[in-house]
């Protein structure tokens, strides 16, 4: 369809032809099946364009959330499953070719497949029931021009079992190491390709009643993920679901959300969930052999064909892939083969992201984290009993406790095998903590109730590698003093700006200054009064303030360890590399760089005298997943900073092509705070708003609350619902 794009004629033929191909899989008896189906299924859509979808069954809720879900952003909805398929190359051409194989290494469209024909009668249920309500949408929508997939099957969730950002387990291997092995051209390898540090994450806290006014559990939940990543939904049926919150684009489950009864919150996880293996690899016979237990073993090897794009054609490319017991051969390493062993999709997985969902207490939710399948999240809980818990992490594997699980393996004996999974007792967890609050911001565990956190002696090294975060530091200081909390309360601590990375980088730049250069140094007359600001600066982001673009330049100019958030067994994390940093650091190292900020400031605007906000913006103008930021388009000042330097609030953004000020692109999207009790109290708030259409009203009607941290009073029980009620329907209507 993009090789015709200058040639209408031919548009509409080849878009008619492949919509006449896709009417041939829906007949009259499936489109009579479908519309009775819809009238099973009421959305409400309240007066933020929010869905509240109402069922028979959870079948019916399910038909309905994937209906509205494609009314609010088809084309996202389409575009995770094309990722998930390995087929990104079919419309974005070779760039992508190796993430495609990437995917398909790791991720087998024939074992979901299988998964699904032997899932359990009320799985399928949902599976089909995924399926029926975006092809009864697409059948509803003829002007809808899907990029690629023009009917989705009911198979499809078991390619994608959570709901996190990151679609695939890797340990450190990167697409640049896949793609030099897999095109034979090692030499030229880039061992780090994908992004490793980028500021996704999340911030969850629970408030044990102790610690609330009202004597209810509260919990806040603020994921950090690719703005419009994930709408806001209810839904709700007459078999005891009623789950409100954050669902990705395609899945049928609520991610990061709440029932009448408890409410869940997944920070991402560090734990380690994919091993690394070096394989001895022998030809014997014109035939490839690995090397395990002394035994020579034949590689399994697995042709892998992708399609992408050149000059409107599809272009087939075979890749003759490689096997081991471990898993796949993803890179070669000091003349060695490396295999990766990941459980990247299971359908135990997709069960426990639903069974949670409809869980009624904590002795339930319990029992869904005893599925062991969860393996990218930490999860934060509250309850209306009152019970607050943490987890880190979920699906761990058992190892040989001797090893340094993040190096390379030795895939030539058994000792390196996994043996089975630790069951959830024997993982890094805290429940009931007497201080009262749990909090997660891609942190330690050992941090995540203060002085009463789980004690890390007591823990496997791989069950918890995790370092400490600037946002870890800010959010124990707060909660460590708070009391009587409210929604409000949790909020305005949620939103605490302080940038707590400078706490150490800033005295340590003034000490520099004031030792090292004197009045008659040029560098005094430019920097003294940049420098006088940051001194009485109270560290803390805000829109007008001047320090904060100050600061907030220079650091992403030091050395780019401090930057590092994840970290391996046995390295130093990031307020550790931060510390030692600003405590060794030469003048050359802090000056200079100040400098270079003042230097960039005047030459952009005129002057250094910048205020945050106005160079930090948030602006939404297309629907568009991959957006064109402009600085003569419309766009709003941002006061709160960088997660990476200890913001709660998340606020990611960059200099994009040709433009003077930064756009966010990531961090705050769907937040929420909700107090359990006899009713559900809750509020929330999304960048921009709930849909993805520029021509809606909601398209951008959250978006000065957005900048001011002011959230709408969620509409949870059904007669409140309909009191704001904007449009209620079947699908279809």
């Amino acid at each position: 369809m993009k090789y015709f794009k200058n040639d209408l004629p031919l548009k509409i033929l080849v878009f008619c032809f492949s919509f006449s191909m896709f009417a041939q899989k829906i007949s009259n008896q499936e489109i009579e099946r479908l519309t009775k189906l819809s009238q099973k299924v009421t959305i409400i859509r309240d007066t933020w364009g929010i869905a509240h979808v109402y069922g028979k069954t959870d079948a019916d809720a399910v038909f309905g959330m994937l209906y509205a879900q494609c009314e609010d952003d088809f084309k996202r909805v389409e575009m995770n499953y094309i990722e998930k398929l390995g087929r990104l190359s079919e419309i974005k051409g070779q760039s992508v070719l190796y993430n495609d194989l990437e995917i398909k290494l790791l991720i087998d469209t024939e074992e979901a497949k299988a998964d699904y024909k032997k899932a359990a009668p009320w799985l399928k249920k949902l599976l089909n029931s995924y399926a029926d309500g975006i092809n009864f949408y697409l059948h509803n929508h003829p002007e809808v021009k899907p990029a690629l997939l023009t009917h989705f099957e009911p198979w499809f969730p078991l390619l994608w079992t959570d709901g996190s950002i990151g679609a695939i387990s890797t340990a450190d291997l990167s697409t640049g190491e896949l793609k030099a092995f897999y095109s034979g051209n090692t030499d030229k390898m880039s061992y780090i390709e994908r992004e490793k540090d980028v500021q996704t994450g999340s911030n969850g806290f629970a408030i044990a009643p102790s610690k609330t006014a009202s004597g209810n559990a509260i919990l806040y939940i603020n994921p950090h993920t690719t703005f419009y990543f994930r709408p806001e939904i209810q839904m709700s049926s007459e078999e005891g679901l009623n789950a409100y919150g954050a669902v990705t684009w395609g899945q049928f489950f609520i991610y990061q959300g709440f029932n009448e009864n408890c409410g869940w919150m997944h920070t991402s996880s560090n734990v380690d969930v994919a091993d690394m293996y070096a394989e001895k690899i022998v030809t014997k016979n014109n035939k490839l052999f690995y090397e395990y237990d002394n035994k020579l073993v034949p590689v399994i090897e697995k042709k892998i064909t992708i399609k992408y794009l050149e000059n409107g054609k599809l272009i087939p490319k075979t890749f003759n892939t490689y096997y081991t017991n471990h898993g796949p051969i993803m890179a070669k390493r000091d003349g060695k083969w490396i295999s990766l062993k990941s459980n990247n999709r299971s359908m135990k997985g997709l069960e426990q992201s639903w069974v949670r969902t409809k869980s009624k207490s904590f002795e339930d939710y319990k029992k869904a984290m005893d599925l062991k399948a969860n393996t990218s999240n930490n999860t934060v809980y509250a309850d209306k009993e009152g019970n607050i818990a943490y987890w880190h992490g979920n699906f761990v594997p058992i190892r040989d406790k001797k090893l340094n699980w993040s190096k390379v393996m030795d895939g030539t004996t058994p000792a390196t095998q996994w043996k089975g999974l630790h069951e959830v007792s024997e993982t890094v967890h805290s429940y009931n903590p007497i201080n009262g609050w749990l909090q997660n911001c891609n942190s330690t565990p050992y941090t995540v109730a203060g002085d009463n956190s789980p004690k890390e002696e007591n823990y496997l090294p791989y069950m918890a590698p995790d370092g400490e975060s600037f946002r870890g530091l800010n959010a124990v200081r707060l909660l460590s003093q708070g009391n009587k909390y409210t929604l409000d309360k949790v909020i305005a601590d949620g939103y605490d700006t302080k940038l707590t990375a400078f706490e150490f980088l800033i005295p340590s730049l003034i000490s520099s200054f004031e030792k090292n250069i004197t009045a008659s140094d040029p560098l005094y007359a430019a920097l003294l009064e940049p420098i006088t600001l940051l001194k009485n600066w109270d560290y803390h982001a805000k829109e007008n303030s001047v320090a904060t673009t100050l600061a907030v330049e220079w650091a992403y100019k030091l050395d780019p360890i401090i930057q590092k958030v994840y970290t391996n067994e046995g390295e130093l994390d990031q307020v550790e590399n931060t510390r030692n940093f600003a405590k060794n650091a030469f003048p050359n190292q802090l000056i200079p760089q100040l400098q270079m900020v003042v230097n960039e400031l005047k030459i952009k605007f005129g002057t250094w005298q910048i205020p945050w906000g106005e160079i930090n913006r948030f602006q939404r103008t297309s629907g568009e997943i991959t957006m064109v930021y402009e600085d003569d388009l419309g766009s709003l000042p941002i006061g709160y900073g960088p997660a990476l330097w200890g913001s709660l609030p998340a606020f990611k953004s960059n200099y994009q092509k040709n433009t003077k000020k930064r756009y966010g692109t990531n961090g705050n999207s769907f937040v929420c705070a909700v107090e359990f009790g006899p009713k559900i109290k809750a509020k929330s708030l999304l960048a921009g708003g709930n849909s993805g259409d520029p021509k809606s009203k909601h398209f951008y009607d959250q978006a000065e609350m957005y900048r001011k941290g002011q959230f709408k009073n969620v509409l949870f029980y059904k007669e409140d619902v309909q009191k704001n009620a904007e449009k209620t329907y079947h699908p279809g209507e």
